[in-house]
């Protein structure tokens, strides 16, 4: 982005932690997240990509403030230059920053679906403003009356798109938007991210679906085992060569246009000990420089988490 530019909202080293009992009535902290760090810029798509288990969907709860109780967090979340504290994010959320939930279980079951987009107001502007998102979504004008319940789920997501987007915030965060959703329907969702980000608004996608999230993001941060080990801008992806590290570059021979041609091994889980990167088992560049806590470095116009990368 532009030098002189400042993230709309910015992640620096996050880590988050569940304290869990062991055995008896010992607690030990198993971390999810480890010195995750990405910003999203005005005008810009960020897709935070990585498989199921990598800890994406905390991501979003902890810039939200949304974490469990037996969840710790340390690291640095601003949001327009300025620290999110537990106040400052109660008072932007669900105004400047938007989340767009994974699970429809966030519709309140006992109140229709057109209260709920509106937050309850009956002005002709924010009436006319959930007409305006229902038809963009194509949701029937009779859906508004519904509740939860009688919604099939592709038509509860759009209800959650159309929620996510009623106070005209600042900064989405979008969780996992589109399961539910047939192709079409979410790449119509998609391009209203775009259209949003084009507006100058930021968008934080969080994502399994990375060649989905190449159709309009501007910048791809691929997450492994609890943090980013590389990001890269989404046209850094046209070819390997292109790619900074061995994981991301992985995933590049997975696609089908390429090959299909999967990396042996599985990501491991939180639990494991991971001794330096967490890749590292399932790289073939893999040495004892590697078994080091890698920082996240600029490189060729992006970032990496890894010494081999050049």
């Amino acid at each position: 982005m532009g030098e002189n530019k400042q993230p709309l909202l910015s992640i620096e080293d996050l880590v988050v932690s569940f304290s869990q009992y062991s055995q008896g009535f010992d607690q030990i902290d198993l971390e999810v997240i480890h010195n995750l760090s990405v910003d999203v810029y005005p005008g810009e798509i960020v897709a935070v990509v990585g498989s199921s288990g990598s800890g994406k969907s905390l991501l979003a709860h902890a810039v939200l403030g949304l974490l469990p109780s037996n969840c710790n967090a340390s690291g640095y979340v601003r949001f327009n230059g300025k620290l999110l504290d537990a106040e400052r994010i109660k008072e932007l959320r669900g105004k400047e920053i938007s989340l767009v939930p994974q699970g429809v279980t966030f519709l309140d079951p006992l109140e229709k679906v057109g209260k709920q987009v509106r937050n309850g107001r009956t002005d002709q502007a924010s009436v006319a403003r959930q007409h305006e998102l229902f038809e963009y979504y194509g949701l029937e004008s009779e859906v508004e009356e519904l509740y939860p319940f009688e919604l099939s789920g592709g038509m509860a997501r759009r209800v959650l798109l159309s929620a996510s987007l009623a106070e005209n915030p600042k900064l989405v965060i979008a969780d996992e938007p589109t399961p539910g959703l047939h192709l079409e329907a979410a790449k119509k969702a998609m391009r209203h991210f775009r259209d949003f980000a084009d507006a100058g608004g930021g968008v934080l996608l969080i994502t399994h679906d990375i060649e989905l999230s190449l159709e309009v993001a501007d910048r791809i941060a691929i997450f492994y085992a609890g943090t980013t080990l590389e990001i890269a801008k989404a046209e850094d992806f046209k070819a390997m060569e292109t790619l900074r590290h061995p994981y991301t570059q992985a995933l590049w021979r997975a696609f089908p246009a390429n090959g299909f041609h999967p990396s042996p091994g599985t990501q491991p889980y939180a639990k494991d000990v991971i001794e330096g990167c967490p890749f590292g088992k399932r790289c073939e560049l893999f040495s004892e420089e590697c078994k080091v806590d890698v920082p996240l470095r600029e490189l060729r116009g992006g970032f990496v988490r890894c010494v081999k990368a050049s």
